[in-house]
């Protein structure tokens, strides 16, 4: 299939092994009760074989809702899937499957990583030094700031080692506005921002740069910060307008079989049409930008 025949949010390329492998979120099952993620193959990003179900929820599995934006990592000889996970019964965290090929089957592994009384979305692992941090967003639901957040995983990936830090929150990022429908359909009142998708990666300029979607003048967008001490732990500083502004989001960087740095995100941000996207990342003196 094309890939504009893909229907997923939250799209996430691995390039492994000569192959591009493609994850997302579910379209139709997004916003209810869900059971399994797919992987798509490509030699190419635009001819697609799939969808090939990586994981389906065993009986028993406590999760049935809230599958979205699992992220598939290579290390040390296994596959790790950092996804988020849902129950009536738990806030949504963040989780970890396994498996020994990048088509699965994935298999649940080690604890959940972000605190039990937290509500956690869309993890991305980040490797610095030989070592793995996990970055999320500590939802609105309790945060009403919307916070980015960084634990240090164990070095099997298995188990959060420490407690989480507080990176910065989408209000302290000037792109970036309140939801305009948090009290419809949350019931929050009062100014609510959140933020999500983020992916971290250090580019050839040797600056460490995070990519990550909240709402903006012209709905759901992305945008960029950099490090200024080039480590994890920040602080740091976003570019002062977005990188895609309008009805797309959720993106993460990635090289290509060539070694340039692409960057896919899922558009258009509407229910059963989303469909990744591809785009080329330009430096220029005013920071990232996009072109195809």
């Amino acid at each position: 299939m094309k890939t504009s025949e893909v229907n997923i949010r939250d799209p996430f390329v691995l390039t492994y092994d000569g192959k591009y492998y493609l994850y997302g979120t579910r379209s139709e099952t997004c916003w209810g009760m869900a059971d399994g993620f797919d992987c798509y193959v490509s030699d190419d990003l635009e001819n697609w074989e799939g969808p090939i179900e990586i994981f389906h929820r065993p009986e028993g599995f406590f999760a049935d809702r809230a599958y979205w934006a699992p992220e598939c990592v290579h290390w040390n000889g296994a596959f790790y899937l950092v996804t988020t996970f849902g129950a009536a019964d738990r806030k949504k965290g963040i989780y970890v499957l396994k498996a020994a090929s990048p088509t699965g089957p994935f298999q649940p592994y080690g604890q959940r990583l972000t605190p039990e009384d937290w509500a956690c979305i869309d993890g991305t692992v980040y490797f610095e030094e030989g070592k793995p941090y996990l970055f999320f967003s500590h939802s609105f639901e309790d945060s009403p700031d919307g916070d980015m957040c960084l634990l240090r995983l164990s070095a099997d990936m298995s188990y959060a080692e420490g407690e989480p830090v507080r990176l910065f929150s989408a209000a302290d990022a000037p792109w970036a506005r309140p939801i305009p429908f948090a009290k419809a359909e949350f019931g929050m009142e009062g100014d609510v921002y959140f933020t999500d998708g983020p992916c971290v990666v250090r580019l050839e300029d040797g600056a460490l740069y995070m990519t990550w979607s909240s709402w903006g003048d012209h709905g759901y967008a992305v945008g960029v910060a950099v490090s200024d001490s080039g480590a994890p732990q920040g602080p740091w500083r976003h570019q002062p307008e977005p990188i895609h502004p309008e009805n797309g989001g959720h993106g993460m960087m990635f090289q290509d079989l060539k070694g340039g740095f692409r960057f896919t995100l899922h558009y258009p941000n509407d229910k059963s049409r989303e469909h990744p996207i591809f785009k080329r990342i330009v430096k220029k003196a005013n920071g990232l930008c996009l072109t195809d």
